[in-house]
């Protein structure tokens, strides 16, 4: 009889503390995105966003919930998010590239933590800079402040960038103690958090005729057709054959062996998607928040609309650029090369002098499908909201940066699920015993 697969995690006892440690995390997460910061007027901020939910800064401020799970709204300690860290950890491997002194750090002893100990203070500095132009939008909103101006915002800043410092923390334990990657677990169960939100405004709006039946029904279609697509892609592969020849190790003789190299045709993942959306964030906030005060940013701030032209295009080109940067920092053809020769391998047809340069063109060739697919998904939420009139609430669920983020944390979830399991001998989630990927 074959095993339950839920319950042998349970059975586990180092999975089943993993897995309990990481919904622990997350439901503080979850609670701390409804606790309201001192100082703001919860009734009023609940009735500024009531009367303008058809207005575009809604539309900007719901961008803003997507990534710390309605926590912006609610003007809560976790109102950031995420997010600080995320752009102080591209601003520093953008750092990487530019500065060789900076690289050469990095690849010391010890190296590694001191470039993490940047990162966590270039977070500390988005968090200021991203808390103070948050407070300065709710002074635009009536009566949302309960103590003086220059309090407020000071106590603000305050608590807002140790909410995000916490979280980072927190990010940090899930991933260390816990199972799958922590700072994107956040990012989803953020996302996955305002679904039930989304389907009764979806109720609301058919019992009102504001939405079209029909429209919905095929907009679930489509919507279970993408996350189809996006499991092929992600687990899509391409193998590249590398042979052994013999060698000895100490008095070992070990016979020449056949492997592969496999290459994913996304081997960035869903980096590329968090690390365009938190890199137009930035921007984007100030500009919203501060628009009151300087007509220019108020400008740029409608420019940048995630509903514009201008915006989707700036978005699907910097997903292209982040799949390529990432990927050539993490799969460094020259290195791979060097790991192949050192260890007697070789690719059949292709010389030792041309490996590098094989590794690249391959490389580049399925990065680029990758990416384009990756832009083209990030771009759903757009079509159906010009489209099909849904809005953006629900738009931002159903397609796009959420539901890559969620496919691919789910993927790689239960793929580290899975090594658990087998690790103990146990079948994995799948019938087979394990997530397979696909050769392309």
């Amino acid at each position: 009889m074959a095993s339950n697969p839920i319950v042998d995690m349970f059975r586990i006892k180092d999975l089943r503390d993993r897995i309990l440690f990481t919904i622990g995390m997350l439901l503080v997460f979850r609670l701390g995105a409804v606790l309201p910061i001192p100082g703001i007027n919860v009734a009023a901020l609940s009735a500024f966003f009531s009367q303008q939910q058809s207005s575009g800064a809604v539309g900007i401020t719901d961008y803003f919930d997507f990534f710390s799970g309605g926590a912006f709204s609610n003007f809560s300690v976790f109102m950031l998010g995420v997010v600080p860290y995320i752009t102080a950890s591209i601003i520093m491997q953008l750092l990487l590239m530019v500065f060789p002194k900076l690289k050469r750090i990095s690849e010391q002893e010890g190296g590694r933590r001191r470039i993490q100990r940047y990162t966590r203070i270039g977070t500390v500095a988005v968090c200021l800079v991203q808390s103070f132009t948050a407070t300065q939008f709710a002074n635009s909103i009536p009566n949302a402040m309960t103590m003086q101006p220059v309090a407020f915002t000071f106590l603000s800043m305050l608590t807002v960038t140790a909410g995000t410092i916490f979280l980072m923390w927190v990010g940090e334990q899930i991933t260390q103690r816990g199972i799958g990657n922590g700072i994107s677990l956040l990012i989803f169960s953020g996302i996955v958090a305002r679904i039930p939100n989304s389907l009764w405004l979806i109720i609301q709006q058919i019992q009102r005729q504001d939405l079209n039946p029909v429209f919905v029904i095929v907009v679930f279609g489509i919507f279970v057709g993408v996350i189809a697509l996006i499991v092929y892609e992600q687990q899509g592969q391409r193998k590249i054959p590398v042979n052994y020849a013999k060698r000895v190790v100490g008095r070992k003789l070990y016979g020449p062996q056949n492997a592969y190299l496999p290459f994913k045709i996304n081997p960035s993942g869903v980096i590329p998607v968090i690390f365009a959306s938190s890199i137009l964030i930035f921007p984007l906030q100030i500009a919203q928040n501060l628009g009151s005060r300087w007509e220019w940013l108020s400008r740029l701030a409608a420019w940048l609309h995630p509903n514009g032209a201008p915006y989707v295009i700036v978005y699907a080109l910097l997903i292209v650029f982040f799949a390529y940067f990432y990927t050539q920092a993490t799969l460094n053809p020259i290195e791979i090369a060097k790991q192949i020769r050192e260890n007697g391998g070789s690719i059949r047809g292709i010389s030792s002098e041309n490996m590098r340069a094989y590794l690249t063109r391959i490389l580049n060739r399925i990065i680029l499908p990758g990416a384009l697919f990756l832009g083209f998904i990030a771009i759903i939420p757009t079509i159906l909201q010009a489209v099909f009139g849904f809005p953006s609430q629900v738009a931002f669920i159903l397609g796009g940066t959420s539901l890559l983020i969620m496919v691919g944390v789910d993927l790689d979830t239960m793929s580290q699920i899975e090594g658990h399991l087998r690790m103990h001998h146990h079948e994995g989630l799948s019938k087979r015993g394990r997530i397979r990927g696909r050769n392309l």
